[in-house]
């Protein structure tokens, strides 16, 4: 089931018994108008990924993999870090709290990784018109992670929904990875819940399930912030975009 839960803390210890969990108003509207306001500011040094079909405040690390620029984003991490601090400042702090908040643990940058970064998605687009890609957050995760199957999260916060706060929310599979990439027919047809988002609003969810962004109307952008983090030891998580 998809939970709404009133407190952050150790909220990891919940998420196994749910497809995801929705934290409401986490971060308040004039936090989310500064930071949008912001992002609309550094709006000529967004990443373009994908020929424009959506833009990013830092760099993406499952856009430039797909996109074959991976070299790209690894030798502009210092630049990346320093854009999302410059035009949303406060927000890769905030980002990481909230994985301390949830995992109980402290929280780091992944080193020679980005940090938190902003999510556009522009209207009368592809992931507008049809939703986004099936996918796993798995990409960043190393092999041995992976192969030992050890806890990764996705936290995304809502800093601007769509004109229609009914679109545009997260659609999850009772589908956990098991080693491909891509979901097949008859994980496709499992069950699945659709999280909707508010502003301000959190959803955490566990970076093996899969999951799909959902399309939405209107003239406004779809503006998120994001952190993926993984336990690399007892007590310690790494975070990254």
């Amino acid at each position: 089931m998809t939970t709404t839960v009133a407190s952050l803390d150790s909220a990891l210890e919940v998420l196994p018994r749910s497809l995801a969990l929705r934290f409401p108003a986490v971060f308040d509207a004039a936090t989310c108008a500064r930071w949008v306001e912001g992002v609309y500011a550094a709006r000529d040094e967004w990443t373009h990924d994908f020929d424009g079909e959506q833009f990013s405040l830092g760099r993406a690390f499952y856009t430039h993999l797909e996109e074959g620029r991976s070299k790209d984003y690894f030798e502009d991490v210092a630049g990346s870090d320093e854009r999302v601090e410059r035009f949303a400042p406060g927000l890769q702090a905030a980002m990481r709290a909230l994985v301390a908040r949830v995992t109980g643990a402290r929280a780091v940058p992944r080193r020679g990784w980005c940090g938190p970064g902003v999510h556009v998605f522009p209207p009368a687009a592809p992931v507008s018109q049809r939703g986004g890609v099936v996918h796993f957050d798995t990409e960043g995760l190393a092999s041995r992670h992976l192969a030992s199957r050890r806890p990764a999260i996705t936290l995304v916060a809502m800093l601007q929904p769509p004109e229609d706060a009914s679109e545009g929310g997260l659609k999850v599979w009772d589908v956990l990875y098991t080693g491909h990439d891509h979901p097949t027919d008859e994980e496709l047809a499992e069950r699945t819940e659709l999280v909707p988002y508010a502003l301000g609003d959190v959803v955490l969810i566990d970076s093996y399930r899969l999951h799909q962004i959902q399309p939405f109307t209107g003239a406004r952008e779809r503006i998120s912030a994001t952190v993926h983090c993984a336990e690399v030891d007892a007590g310690l998580w790494e975070t990254w975009f």
